[in-house]
This record gives C-alpha cells, structure tokens and sequence, in this order.
C-alpha cells in the first residue's frame, strides 16, 4: 500500500505514505481484536449455555440473542471508574493497556494470506511468542497496584505459571521452524501449500504429538481453564483484576480474547497450513496467479476466510475446554508443565530433529519445496557446489615466477 500511494507524492512527502499505509494496518488490527471478542463473548456465553444444557442468552438481539454482548458493553463504558484507596494510580490505570498493547502487538507479524500482513519479519514466530508473553506484565501490575492480597495472590500465579509454560512453547514452536528451516511465518505457510498432507501436523509423528504440548501450553499462557489460577473466583474472589470495574475491566477480557485467537492463528500457521486448505481450491480456480492482481486478490481473501475459520476453530475449542475440564490446583498446574510438558515437548523435539534428518520428504507424500526455498533462497544456494576459481598470480611474487619457470 505504502508503495502504491509514494506515486502520488513528491519525494520529500513520500514518508506519508507509510504514515497512512501504518495507520490503515492498525485501524484494521484494533476493530479484529475489538470486534472478535465481542462475537467471542457471546459465543462462549452460547458454548458454555449448551455444554450445560441450557440455552444462553436469548432475550436481547432475536432468537440467538447476538446483541447481548454489545449490551454489556455499553454498561461497560456508563459504570462508574473506580479505584481502591491505597492504590498506585498510575500503575493501576497503565496495567489494562499493557496487556491489551501486548495482546494487539502480537498481531503486526501474524499473515492472514499470502502478504496480508502488517510486517513481515524474518523472525515473526520469535516476535509473536515473545510479544505475547509479555501481557503478564500487565496482568503483574494489575495485581500488585491493587492495594489488595488477594489481586497480589492472582497476580503471583500468573507469573509463575507464564514463565514456567514459556520453556515448553518455546521447544513446540521450534519444531516448525526446524522443518521449514526459517522463521518467516508467510514462507512457513507456503510451504504447506497443496493438500492437507503436506501440513506440519502430519510431517512425522512428532510434530502431531507436539501440537497438543502446544495446545495445553497456549491454554496456560492466555490464562484459560483448566489453568486460570490468576482470577479463580471460587478462592481469589476474581484475582487480578478484583478490584477493576467499568471499561478497565473489559480491556483485560479484550486482551484475553485477543490473545486467544492469535495463538490460535499462530498454530493454525505452525501446524495446519495457515491461510491453505485441506485442498488446493484456489490452484485449481486459477486464483495464484499474482501477474492477475484481481484473480490474486480473491485467492487471497479466500485464503484468508480459511485462515479465521482454522483461528475461530481453535478459540472454540478452547471454550470447549474451559466448560468441560475442572480448574487445576496451582501445584498440579506446575506439575503439569514440569513433569509432563517440558519432558514431552524436549523428547518431541529430538524426534522430529531425527526424522528431518533421516525422512525429510515427511510422512506421506515428499515435498517440492523444502527448508525455506521458497524465500530464504540463501539455503539452497548454501548447498550448491560452487566454482573455485585460481588466485590471480602476482607478477611481483617470485614463487610463482619459479612455478611458471619450472612448468616450461
């Protein structure tokens, strides 16, 4: 976009362009993560109402009641704002908007097609893992600017369980970045283009063991039951966020949601093909071509309504799980990360290194295109056998005089 408006402007104004083309990614980034958890609130609310066998809410916004949520909403932004006495202000008002910044960062290096996304880094898996983790700042603040022991309580688990959980995500993440040999997640997904046999999750056994460490790892880091031990009403009244109310409350439930579906998209890209269906539809239609921009863009935003539905997928299973599974002891949490996760996931990991090795072709059908040669062209290059060419002779160098001599 940046591109196409530098065009219009003489080359002293040109950094506009990117101004407005930043602008415009971010508009769009804030209204995906506002208006997701909007539908993701009420469909939770529905989720939950089935799995326990009544209906949800039915009376605001017709039969499926879609409007409830937008209801709360505005209660939401006409409650009264207050904080406790003895509370650190600042802190107190800074720690809603940590964690929804950390949450939002997360979505700059997430590609919902092939180049819809905000910036493409080389190092986008590293970026996403390591922004999102830093919403447990927020939540920290949260708990100690409160002026309450039981939001301090919340607050600590949280710590302890996002740093803890941190060690075994990172090791699953790898293992997808160790097939694709980069960390570009556009080039990841490309790579699995074609059918469904060639995602990652069906590389080698491995891969499809280490989705699931993955899984139960992002539960825990979005902070979602079973692992939701910094708010548990049943002990912490609401932990963390007790003593929030009003539009600073929402925020952290925005942030939440927020995160969810961008570990959902995270492993949608990783293991099942990002913006790629179970098959080559848009090859088929003739909608790749990127010498016809508007066949290119319909490909594109096909490839992108593939891509929410895999990320919808995952926040719904997560809701199935958080209504289904009862809340852990912060003691089996801990257990479950350092005497289950971290093992599996490292065992998975030399595994997969293993069968990469040994059987880079996969598990079913061998590849075209492998270690990154779809953009990190540096790698085969790398592997290329390269001329060597002879030293220029130094007409000065007496050795190579007396060579020269000798061979007449």
């Amino acid at each position: 976009m940046a591109e196409y408006l530098k065009g219009f402007l003489s080359p002293e104004w040109q950094f506009l362009a990117y101004v407005a083309a930043a602008l415009v990614h971010a508009f769009l980034l804030i209204n995906l993560v506002a208006g997701g958890a909007l539908a993701f609130i009420w469909l939770e609310r529905k989720v939950s109402g089935r799995i326990q066998d009544r209906l949800g809410p039915t009376r605001v916004g017709g039969k499926f009641g879609w409007l409830q949520t937008l209801a709360d909403g505005l209660k939401l932004i006409t409650k009264e704002d207050l904080m406790p006495e003895g509370a650190d202000g600042m802190l107190f008002r800074m720690a809603p908007y940590v964690s929804f910044c950390a949450s939002f960062c997360g979505y700059l290096a997430l590609p919902f097609a092939d180049g819809w996304v905000g910036a493409r880094l080389n190092v986008a898996v590293f970026f996403m893992v390591a922004v999102l983790g830093i919403e447990v700042f927020g939540v920290i603040l949260a708990g100690y600017a409160s002026a309450s022991k039981w939001s301090l309580f919340g607050a600590m688990r949280e710590a302890a369980q996002v740093v803890s959980y941190e060690v075994p995500l990172g090791m699953c993440v790898v293992v997808p970045v160790l097939i694709a040999g980069t960390m570009d997640l556009v080039t990841i997904s490309q790579m699995q283009a074609g059918w469904f046999s060639n995602w990652f999750v069906f590389h080698d056994p491995f891969t499809f063991v280490i989705f699931w460490v993955y899984f139960t790892c992002a539960t825990a880091s979005v902070n979602r039951a079973p692992f939701d031990l910094a708010e548990a009403e049943s002990e912490l009244v609401a932990g963390f966020h007790t003593e929030y109310s009003g539009l600073r409350w929402s925020i952290f439930f925005m942030a939440e949601y927020g995160s969810m579906f961008a570990v959902s998209g995270l492993a949608a890209i990783l293991f099942f093909g990002g913006w790629n269906g179970p098959i080559p539809l848009a090859d088929w239609l003739g909608l790749t071509d990127a010498s016809r921009p508007l066949a290119h863009y319909f490909g594109n935003f096909l490839g992108m309504l593939n891509f929410m539905f895999k990320c919808v997928f995952g926040v719904t299973f997560m809701m199935w799980v958080r209504w289904t599974l009862p809340r852990l002891r912060i003691d089996q949490v801990m257990t479950t990360c350092l005497k289950y996760c971290t093992p599996i996931a490292a065992v998975m990991f030399v595994g997969a290194t293993l069968w990469t090795y040994f059987l880079p072709g996969g598990l079913f059908i061998p590849r075209q295109t492998r270690y990154g040669s779809i953009r990190e062209g540096w790698h085969l290059e790398a592997q290329q056998p390269t001329a060597v060419e002879p030293p220029a002779e130094d007409p000065l160098n007496p050795v190579a005089r007396r060579t020269r001599a000798e061979s007449r």
